[in-house]
């Protein structure tokens, strides 16, 4: 199977982001996806609120982490590895939260750090709508052996 040119990789990665039930439940908008950096928003919505009225911190911990993975999903060592048969994990999400979010929206910028191997170092910077940051996270990541089974390949007997 060949894999798309940078361009259209990119294209199709937008577009499935605006399908994804998860995305759609949060309000989760991919703004900019390149290979190593993303921008992603959610807008302060009363089913997003804690029960004190804040945005519930899982919602800023699923912005960073969706933000992260898109900014990882274009590059070409992270593409190489799914198309060998890898899965790409989250093994450790970190959340700092600074500020309450009560209203208008946040936008996270997420950027990959290191790349080795298998291990991936990234972090995160969230913002409110003034531009003061409301949350830090940072992330490791790994490509793993994928445990779903591939068209490609045939299954293990027994």
């Amino acid at each position: 199977m060949t894999r798309p040119d940078p361009a259209t990789l990119q294209e199709q990665l937008l577009a499935h982001s605006r399908g994804v039930a998860f995305f759609d439940l949060l309000g989760l908008e991919i703004l900019e996806a390149e290979p190593g950096r993303s921008v992603a928003r959610v807008r302060m919505r009363p089913e997003l609120a804690n029960p004190v009225g804040l945005m519930h911190g899982g919602v800023i911990a699923s912005l960073i982490d969706t933000g992260i993975a898109y900014a990882l999903l274009l590059r070409e060592d992270v593409q190489d590895a799914l198309h060998a048969g890898r899965s790409l994990v989250t093994v450790d999400l970190r959340v700092k939260y600074l500020r309450p979010v009560s209203a208008g929206s946040i936008t996270c910028e997420s950027r990959v750090v290191r790349m080795g191997r298998q291990i991936i170092h990234t972090d995160a910077i969230v913002t409110n709508d003034a531009g003061k940051e409301v949350a830090r996270g940072d992330a490791i990541y790994a490509t793993a052996e994928s445990n779903q089974p591939r068209p490609d390949r045939p299954e293990p007997a027994g």
